[in-house]
């Protein structure tokens, strides 16, 4: 059967596609952010899997005031990248999984989650930029090294889902795709955030503390955050901050008892705190790859690698 094996909670700044896309990740303000996430690249190269579902939210791409959903699930073969009024991201076309996908909306919804299904779908730097950190740099005529499943998620519109909503779609991803009958390892991504406020008489709001108490309970209790209401999100993590409701859909679909791998905080990345997350259920049923030539994969996941800026 099909199985998640872990987690991977990261910020989506565009600014961070830019500073890529322009050559400008050896500049000391650049290097310090791009240098947070080789461990984690290292640890996706030896993990190698199989899909990977994004969880991102749209900024206007794929969907506008027009047509609002709360939840909307990829189901395409590909997904290209969108032009946000300066052409497209140099990245290639995202392939899908269509499969996969049908199977988790038709196992969603019939557990009473009212997914959009997308058969066609462009996807815009929330998606994109996230994939970058974690698969590193791929040329336009190049691949993403495995299949994806684009999962977009309304919070730029009033009403956003809440917290435990999120949580329990998690959840659901997570019976859904333990009951695909192909042997896949999945990876889920939760992205945005972590506190931040791009406009109004707060822009420019981070508040560290929060981001780090969040991604303590991330990993060791996560009960306490879904109770965590919007007005909290926007009070204390920025107009924009609410975005880590996210990262509690991908905190769903692993198992309860998780070990953290790897952690990295910095701020700020234009007017953005940075935080990323790499959490693995346990290894019970969990095979993995045979480890890269050189790594000693369990002496890397005996120790928790943190990293705090």
């Amino acid at each position: 059967m099909a199985r998640i094996i872990a987690g991977v909670g990261s910020s989506h700044v565009p600014a961070i596609g830019a500073a890529l896309d322009n050559g400008k990740t050896e500049e000391p303000y650049w290097k310090r952010v791009f240098s947070g996430f080789e461990k984690s690249q290292e640890w996706m190269r030896e993990t190698k899997p199989d899909v990977a579902i994004v969880v991102y939210n749209d900024h206007a791409s794929a969907f506008s005031v027009e047509m609002i959903p709360t939840f909307a699930l990829g189901c395409a073969a590909e997904f290209p990248p969108a032009d946000e009024g300066w052409g497209p991201r140099p990245v290639p076309v995202a392939k899908g999984h269509p499969a996969l996908a049908a199977h988790i909306a038709q196992s969603c919804i019939l557990d009473e989650f009212d997914l959009t299904i997308c058969n066609k779908m462009e996807i815009d730097h929330g998606m994109t930029v996230p994939m970058n950190l974690l698969f590193g740099k791929v040329e336009k005529d190049g691949h993403w090294p495995c299949p994806v499943i684009p999962l977009a998620v309304n919070v730029v519109m009033y009403p956003p889902p809440t917290g435990h909503r999120c949580y329990m779609l998690g959840r659901a991803i997570k019976k859904a795709v333990e009951s695909f009958p192909d042997d896949l390892r999945v990876v889920i991504f939760g992205t945005g955030g972590l506190s931040h406020q791009i406009s109004g008489p707060r822009a420019g709001l981070i508040n560290s503390k929060w981001d780090k108490n969040f991604l303590d309970n991330l990993t060791k209790d996560p009960q306490k955050l879904v109770k965590i209401p919007h007005l909290d999100y926007m009070r204390e993590a920025g107009a924009e901050g609410v975005e880590m409701v996210m990262w509690l859909i991908m905190r769903g679909a692993l198992d309860d008892k998780v070990d953290e791998i790897y952690r990295f905080y910095t701020v700020p990345a234009s007017n953005t705190a940075v935080g990323h997350i790499i959490l693995e259920n346990r290894a019970k049923g969990l095979a993995k790859r045979k480890p890269a030539a050189g790594h000693k994969r369990a002496a890397a996941r005996a120790k928790v690698d943190k990293i705090r800026g």
